[in-house]
């Protein structure tokens, strides 16, 4: 019989951090590396049958821990222009991340410390496309300034950083 992940809390920041055993850090390390491996293999990688693998994984997913997804390539998809957006904005952060969570085309939000209060970042059809997010964000009431990184190149990108 295999013993369950060693799940502290579900994604709630407050319990503080989840606390993993080794086996379930190596099953989050397989599917890093290949997010499609069958659960048969990883249960030969870590000593586990399918069937355990299985409902460890979903207890990982139920648990907030992790996500499988699939990541596309926009340049291929017909998204030639990528940008990080840095911005400056007064009162409560998180409405205004909650405000820029529901623009579309915002996949990634973050409240920052120094200069910015809120870094998003944006898939694009042009360049006509990033201004007009650019306007829906300056429409929000709170916020001051917005800065635009225009990426030029994607040097490097990865999601196998395991699990320290």
């Amino acid at each position: 019989m295999t013993t369950p992940p060693k799940v502290r809390r579900e994604n709630d920041a407050r319990n503080g951090p989840v606390v993993l055993d080794e086996i379930s850090k190596q099953i989050i390390e397989q599917l890093q590396t290949d997010g499609r491996k069958p659960y048969a293999a990883i249960g030969k990688a870590v000593g586990l049958s399918e069937a355990a693998v299985r409902q460890r994984v979903q207890r990982l997913l139920d648990a907030g821990v992790m996500q499988i997804v699939a990541v596309t390539d926009p340049l291929t998809l017909g998204f030639p222009r990528q940008a990080m957006i840095g911005i400056k904005c007064e009162g409560d952060l998180e409405t205004v991340a909650d405000e820029l969570s529901a623009i579309r085309e915002i996949d990634y939000v973050v409240l920052t410390a120094g200069s910015l209060d809120i870094m998003v970042e944006v898939v694009c059809e042009s360049d006509q496309h990033l201004l007009e997010i650019l306007g829906k964000i300056r429409a929000i009431p709170t916020v001051r300034a917005t800065e635009t990184f225009v990426y030029l190149k994607l040097h490097k990108q990865t999601y196998s950083w395991g699990t320290r």
